[in-house]
């Protein structure tokens, strides 16, 4: 980065860094918002022994679905995964790590990570397989678990536009996670479908500050319905 232009022109240079055994953090849900050029990298890169931190796995062949291909992942935690048989199949043959969380729990992670807060208390949880091994406190008479916050090596996100800056705006159901995701890495890069020059996005309507962004790259997206249902004609 020279100055305050974030702007990369290779998913190489968008990815450097890249090790195995690192954390990343990814954006979206379901297949909605994923940045799927940098997930694509990811492949092309080969590291191994990652943990990946997203609302869920992608699908067979498709977003962070194919980083189970090559068994780049080595633990997923995600608090959806019911649209992957290679997950399914890697989790029950003991090659895959998975610690399902609360999906409310999971954006919350994300959020205190970057805002540097360790840990915090919720009632989410409490007396079921997730509350296992966690300290307990009570507020006003109702107990609560202590759960941690999550921070990554990497955090990849999708962005509607973003200017050279980094500052980020997301359309629609884009915004879930990708915004608690952003804060979250040691080093964030966005992939985005539009960038424009600073000054041009109304500050208003700024969700990612571009102090949050290490990297910005335009990307190309298929944008893959996760499941297609239509309804009968009826006669």
């Amino acid at each position: 980065m020279s100055g305050f232009d974030k702007v990369v022109t290779s998913y190489d240079a968008a990815m450097e860094g890249l090790k195995d055994d690192m954390t990343i953090i990814a954006g979206g849900f379901g297949l909605c918002g994923i940045p799927e050029g940098l997930i694509a990298q990811i492949k092309t890169m080969g590291a191994k022994g990652l943990t990946v931190v997203s609302n869920n796995c992608g699908v067979d062949g498709f977003g962070l679905g194919i980083l189970l291909e090559d068994k780049q992942i080595k633990k997923m935690v995600s608090s959806y995964v019911g649209e992957n048989a290679l997950f399914e199949k890697q989790l029950l043959n003991g090659e895959l790590e998975v610690e399902l969380t609360p999906q409310g729990t999971l954006a919350e992670k994300m959020r205190a990570g970057g805002a540097g807060i360790p840990a915090f208390y919720t009632a989410t949880g409490y007396g079921t397989p997730v509350g296992e091994g966690k300290e307990v406190k009570e507020f006003d008479g109702r107990p609560y678990i202590l759960e941690e916050s999550i921070t990554g090596d990497f955090a990849i996100v999708k962005a509607w536009k973003a200017d050279r800056y980094g500052n980020c705006i997301y359309r629609h159901t884009a915004q879930n996670f990708n915004p608690m995701a952003a804060t979250a890495g040691k080093i964030t890069v966005v992939e985005v479908e539009e960038i424009v020059e600073p000054g041009e996005l109304d500050p208003a309507h700024i969700h990612t500050p571009g102090i949050y962004v290490d990297r910005v790259i335009k990307g190309t997206f298929e944008k893959r319905i996760e499941r297609k249902v239509l309804a009968k004609e009826e006669r």
